[in-house]
């Protein structure tokens, strides 16, 4: 052991790092046998690193969100002036942020897109099941408009638009707040338009055993019957085991039916196999009710997860989907 009055490169042989931090700490405090307390909190960080982790991950979804957000800001900035004379002004950073969310998709969650032959050349209502994020969706997103230079407008919660930053992206991106009649307009107009039904509530108190939480609604099929389009289902495979939440614990589910915002904490991340499934479409039909449409989307989503997704999910298993291109049997 060096002498107190000894620095910490004093004498040939340098002392450790750890011994180091030990000695000033000693130094500053005048506690001693401090190297035993940093022992102990060395021996913590390693023990519950690994919990750690799993609790950051789900952090590099939103980072990446936020990096969009910088990005269409500072490409509005240094293109302003294009802005007023050009039609396709945006078409540049949509390129360019769908190649960075596809590159994300494909390093890691090797993504696959099934069924794109699915999406009519006009309008269509995308309906969707509701993963712990809209990870999925967004990477559809992007291989929509990579593969088929189309884009998809979609309808987000409320507390989405009071993030700070967020309203350029999500104009740029045609997120909508979803009145029955905006929705319609876009549809009338030519777009696909996506919505998940589930909603929030799906998103935080589904689980493994994947189940729809629809409740009543049935607007989104008024929409689809107003609009005269077919609805066309979409479900990714292993969605739930990417990012897991709490939901399950009672004290997150009454916090939220009282402030309604998703306040259940997340965990997970993981490098999971993603594929997202596109149904075949149900085609508008004049005399169907809205209640009855509802109940055909419902059934037409689980039959995607029943065909695609091994009940209870697991996230071994979807990480070994990884290394293998097999697909549950039919």
């Amino acid at each position: 052991m060096i002498d107190r009055n000894e620095s910490c490169t004093a004498g040939q042989i340098p002392m450790s790092y750890f011994a180091c931090l030990a000695y000033l700490l000693r130094e500053w405090t005048g506690v001693e046998h401090i190297e035993d307390y940093l022992s102990y909190a060395v021996y913590l960080l390693w023990l519950f690193f690994p919990l750690m982790v799993v609790f950051l991950l789900p952090g590099v979804v939103f980072l990446f969100i936020y990096v969009s957000v910088i990005f269409v800001h500072i490409y509005k900035r240094k293109n302003e002036l294009k802005e007023a004379y050009s039609h396709d002004f945006w078409n540049g950073a949509k390129e360019m942020l769908a190649t960075l969310w596809d590159g994300h998709a494909r390093i890691w969650h090797g993504y696959e897109l099934h069924g794109i032959e699915n999406i009519p050349e006009g309008p269509g209502l995308v309906v969707f099941y509701h993963g712990a994020t809209p990870i999925d969706y967004i990477y559809f997103m992007a291989k929509l408009l990579i593969l088929r230079k189309r884009t998809c407008h979609v309808v987000a919660d409320h507390f989405v638009f009071k993030l700070p930053g967020f309203k350029l992206l999500l104009d740029v991106l045609g997120v909508m707040h979803g009145p029955q009649e905006e929705c319609v307009n876009a549809l009338k107009k030519g777009h696909l338009v996506a919505i998940s039904p589930g909603g929030v509530r799906e998103a935080l108190f589904s689980d493994e055993t994947y189940v729809i939480m629809w409740g009543n609604r049935k607007g989104f099929a008024q929409v689809a019957i107003d609009a005269k389009v077919p609805i066309i289902p979409m479900f990714t495979q292993n969605i739930r085991e990417d990012i897991r939440t709490l939901g399950g614990i009672k004290i997150f589910r009454s916090l939220y039916e009282h402030i309604r915002l998703p306040v259940v904490p997340m965990y997970g991340g993981f490098p999971v196999k993603l594929r997202t499934f596109i149904g075949d479409p149900i085609p508008y039909e004049p005399n169907v009710t809205a209640e009855e449409l509802a109940v055909k989307a419902k059934a037409a989503i689980q039959s995607l997860i029943d065909k695609h997704q091994k009940i209870p999910g697991n996230v071994f298993r979807a990480l070994m989907e990884r290394f293998h291109t097999r697909q549950k049997e039919d």
